[in-house]
Protein backbone atom coordinates (compact mmCIF):
# COMPACT_ATOMS: atom_id res chain seq x y z
CA UNK A 1 0.00 0.00 0.00
CA UNK A 2 2.85 2.16 0.73
CA UNK A 3 4.42 2.11 -2.63
CA UNK A 4 0.85 1.74 -4.92
CA UNK A 5 -1.26 4.08 -6.77
CA UNK A 6 -5.02 4.25 -7.32
CA UNK A 7 -6.26 2.91 -3.82
CA UNK A 8 -8.77 5.24 -3.25
CA UNK A 9 -11.63 3.67 -5.60
CA UNK A 10 -11.82 6.19 -8.43
CA UNK A 11 -10.11 4.14 -11.27
CA UNK A 12 -12.14 1.31 -10.78
CA UNK A 13 -15.15 3.56 -10.61
CA UNK A 14 -14.43 4.54 -13.79
CA UNK A 15 -13.94 1.14 -15.50
CA UNK A 16 -17.51 0.03 -13.97
CA UNK A 17 -19.31 3.23 -15.38
CA UNK A 18 -17.50 2.26 -18.99
CA UNK A 19 -18.63 -1.35 -18.92
CA UNK A 20 -21.41 -2.94 -20.45
CA UNK A 21 -21.08 -5.73 -17.27
CA UNK A 22 -18.95 -5.72 -13.98
CA UNK A 23 -18.29 -8.60 -11.90
CA UNK A 24 -16.88 -7.73 -8.22
CA UNK A 25 -15.32 -10.93 -6.49
CA UNK A 26 -13.79 -10.42 -2.64
CA UNK A 27 -12.71 -13.16 -0.51
CA UNK A 28 -12.55 -11.66 2.59
CA UNK A 29 -12.85 -13.12 6.25
CA UNK A 30 -13.25 -16.82 5.87
CA UNK A 31 -16.30 -15.78 2.58
CA UNK A 32 -16.48 -14.98 -0.79
CA UNK A 33 -19.13 -12.17 -1.50
CA UNK A 34 -20.50 -11.06 -5.06
CA UNK A 35 -21.68 -7.88 -6.77
CA UNK A 36 -22.76 -7.45 -10.34
CA UNK A 37 -23.00 -4.28 -12.52
CA UNK A 38 -24.63 -3.47 -15.43
CA UNK A 39 -23.65 0.08 -17.48
CA UNK A 40 -22.72 1.41 -14.12
CA UNK A 41 -25.60 0.53 -11.86
CA UNK A 42 -25.63 -2.10 -8.98
CA UNK A 43 -28.06 -5.24 -10.01
CA UNK A 44 -27.73 -6.01 -6.32
CA UNK A 45 -26.14 -5.64 -3.45
CA UNK A 46 -22.87 -6.89 -2.04
CA UNK A 47 -23.57 -10.37 -0.73
CA UNK A 48 -22.09 -13.47 0.47
CA UNK A 49 -21.97 -16.84 -1.86
CA UNK A 50 -19.82 -19.11 -0.29
CA UNK A 51 -16.53 -19.72 1.90
CA UNK A 52 -13.00 -19.28 1.12
CA UNK A 53 -9.75 -19.37 3.16
CA UNK A 54 -8.24 -17.46 0.72
CA UNK A 55 -8.12 -13.96 0.41
CA UNK A 56 -8.01 -10.83 -2.90
CA UNK A 57 -10.38 -9.21 -4.88
CA UNK A 58 -11.37 -10.07 -8.48
CA UNK A 59 -12.91 -7.87 -10.97
CA UNK A 60 -14.46 -9.21 -14.37
CA UNK A 61 -15.70 -6.17 -17.01
CA UNK A 62 -17.28 -6.39 -20.22
CA UNK A 63 -16.33 -2.99 -22.09
CA UNK A 64 -19.41 -0.98 -23.44
CA UNK A 65 -19.20 -1.03 -27.15
CA UNK A 66 -21.51 2.02 -26.66
CA UNK A 67 -18.16 3.89 -25.34
CA UNK A 68 -15.42 2.43 -27.07
CA UNK A 69 -15.32 1.86 -30.66
CA UNK A 70 -12.43 -0.95 -30.12
CA UNK A 71 -13.41 -3.44 -27.05
CA UNK A 72 -10.55 -5.94 -27.81
CA UNK A 73 -8.10 -6.22 -25.41
CA UNK A 74 -4.54 -5.75 -26.03
CA UNK A 75 -1.97 -9.33 -25.19
CA UNK A 76 1.09 -6.75 -26.11
CA UNK A 77 -0.43 -3.59 -24.41
CA UNK A 78 -1.48 -5.23 -21.51
CA UNK A 79 1.61 -7.69 -21.01
CA UNK A 80 4.77 -4.45 -21.12
CA UNK A 81 2.68 -2.64 -18.71
CA UNK A 82 2.70 -5.16 -16.17
CA UNK A 83 6.06 -6.45 -17.10
CA UNK A 84 7.38 -2.58 -16.24
CA UNK A 85 5.15 -2.99 -12.87
CA UNK A 86 7.03 -6.33 -12.69
CA UNK A 87 10.56 -4.14 -12.71
CA UNK A 88 8.71 -1.75 -9.91
CA UNK A 89 7.84 -3.92 -7.61
CA UNK A 90 10.78 -6.10 -7.00
CA UNK A 91 10.26 -9.79 -6.20
CA UNK A 92 5.97 -9.98 -6.97
CA UNK A 93 5.00 -12.28 -9.38
CA UNK A 94 2.86 -11.20 -12.14
CA UNK A 95 0.66 -13.61 -14.08
CA UNK A 96 -0.65 -13.00 -17.96
CA UNK A 97 -3.00 -15.32 -19.28
CA UNK A 98 -4.67 -14.83 -22.69
CA UNK A 99 -8.00 -17.38 -22.87
CA UNK A 100 -8.45 -16.84 -26.08
CA UNK A 101 -5.26 -18.14 -27.73
CA UNK A 102 -3.72 -19.74 -24.33
CA UNK A 103 -1.31 -17.62 -24.31
CA UNK A 104 0.46 -16.85 -20.89
CA UNK A 105 3.35 -15.16 -19.48
CA UNK A 106 4.58 -14.93 -15.57
CA UNK A 107 6.86 -11.98 -14.82
CA UNK A 108 8.97 -11.99 -11.89
CA UNK A 109 11.81 -10.00 -11.38
CA UNK A 110 14.25 -9.76 -7.95
CA UNK A 111 16.74 -7.08 -9.31
CA UNK A 112 14.12 -3.86 -9.18
CA UNK A 113 14.94 -1.05 -11.48
CA UNK A 114 18.88 -1.81 -11.87
CA UNK A 115 17.03 -4.75 -13.53
CA UNK A 116 14.73 -2.61 -15.70
CA UNK A 117 17.55 -0.50 -16.64
CA UNK A 118 19.30 -3.43 -18.19
CA UNK A 119 16.61 -4.66 -19.83
CA UNK A 120 16.12 -1.72 -21.68
CA UNK A 121 19.54 -1.58 -22.67
CA UNK A 122 19.92 -4.87 -23.98
CA UNK A 123 19.41 -4.05 -27.48
CA UNK A 124 22.30 -1.26 -26.76
CA UNK A 125 26.00 -0.72 -26.44
CA UNK A 126 26.02 0.07 -22.24
CA UNK A 127 29.58 1.76 -20.84
CA UNK A 128 29.40 1.92 -17.56
CA UNK A 129 27.64 -1.23 -14.79
CA UNK A 130 24.12 0.15 -13.43
CA UNK A 131 24.29 2.72 -10.87
CA UNK A 132 21.79 2.40 -8.38
CA UNK A 133 20.16 3.46 -5.31
CA UNK A 134 17.33 3.22 -2.85
CA UNK A 135 16.61 5.75 0.09
CA UNK A 136 14.43 5.93 2.88
CA UNK A 137 13.29 8.83 4.47
CA UNK A 138 11.46 7.65 8.00
CA UNK A 139 10.19 11.58 9.02
CA UNK A 140 8.69 12.07 5.82
CA UNK A 141 7.82 8.53 4.53
CA UNK A 142 8.95 8.80 1.11
CA UNK A 143 11.02 5.96 -0.74
CA UNK A 144 13.24 7.37 -3.59
CA UNK A 145 14.84 4.46 -5.77
CA UNK A 146 17.06 5.77 -9.00
CA UNK A 147 19.05 3.39 -11.67
CA UNK A 148 20.99 5.01 -14.33
CA UNK A 149 23.11 3.71 -17.09
CA UNK A 150 24.71 5.30 -19.79
CA UNK A 151 24.82 3.53 -23.48
CA UNK A 152 26.62 4.53 -26.72
CA UNK A 153 23.56 5.91 -27.88
CA UNK A 154 22.58 10.25 -28.26
CA UNK A 155 18.96 9.60 -27.16
CA UNK A 156 18.11 10.21 -23.77
CA UNK A 157 15.46 8.02 -22.51
CA UNK A 158 14.42 8.79 -18.82
CA UNK A 159 11.20 6.98 -17.26
CA UNK A 160 9.89 8.55 -13.68
CA UNK A 161 7.46 6.98 -12.17
CA UNK A 162 5.16 8.18 -8.48
CA UNK A 163 3.80 5.00 -6.70
CA UNK A 164 3.96 3.22 -10.00
CA UNK A 165 2.17 5.67 -11.84
CA UNK A 166 3.95 6.04 -15.17
CA UNK A 167 4.76 10.26 -15.40
CA UNK A 168 5.43 11.47 -19.17
CA UNK A 169 6.12 14.76 -18.63
CA UNK A 170 8.65 13.87 -15.47
CA UNK A 171 8.02 16.78 -12.92
CA UNK A 172 9.85 18.41 -9.76
CA UNK A 173 11.59 15.37 -8.72
CA UNK A 174 13.43 15.21 -12.23
CA UNK A 175 13.93 18.31 -12.80
CA UNK A 176 15.73 18.28 -9.27
CA UNK A 177 17.63 15.16 -10.02
CA UNK A 178 18.71 16.33 -13.44
CA UNK A 179 20.06 19.23 -11.64
CA UNK A 180 21.89 17.64 -8.57
CA UNK A 181 23.18 14.93 -11.61
CA UNK A 182 24.98 18.26 -12.84
CA UNK A 183 26.00 19.79 -9.83
CA UNK A 184 27.72 16.76 -8.40
CA UNK A 185 29.80 16.11 -11.87
CA UNK A 186 30.88 20.04 -11.71
CA UNK A 187 31.82 19.28 -8.18
CA UNK A 188 33.64 16.27 -8.62
CA UNK A 189 35.61 17.64 -11.56
CA UNK A 190 36.82 20.34 -9.48
CA UNK A 191 37.46 18.29 -6.65
CA UNK A 192 39.48 15.90 -8.63
CA UNK A 193 41.41 18.58 -10.31
CA UNK A 194 40.07 17.65 -13.98
CA UNK A 195 39.94 21.43 -14.98
CA UNK A 196 42.91 23.09 -13.47
CA UNK A 197 43.95 24.33 -17.07
CA UNK A 198 40.43 25.86 -18.09
CA UNK A 199 37.22 26.32 -15.51
CA UNK A 200 34.91 24.34 -16.80
CA UNK A 201 31.54 24.14 -15.70
CA UNK A 202 29.12 21.15 -17.33
CA UNK A 203 25.96 21.83 -18.86
CA UNK A 204 22.70 19.08 -17.86
CA UNK A 205 23.05 17.85 -21.49
CA UNK A 206 26.66 17.45 -21.23
CA UNK A 207 26.32 15.14 -17.76
CA UNK A 208 23.50 13.42 -19.35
Amino acid sequence: YKVSGGLHGVGVSVVNALSEKLQLTIKRGGKVYEQFYNDGFPKSKLKPVGKSKDTGTEIKIIPSAKVFNNINFSFEVLSARLRELSFLNSGVKITISDERTGKEVKYLNKGGLAEFVEFINKKRTPINTVFHFLKNDNKSGITVEVALQWNDGYQENIKCYTNNIPQRDGGTHLVGFRTALTRTLNNYMEKEGLNNREKISTSGDDAR
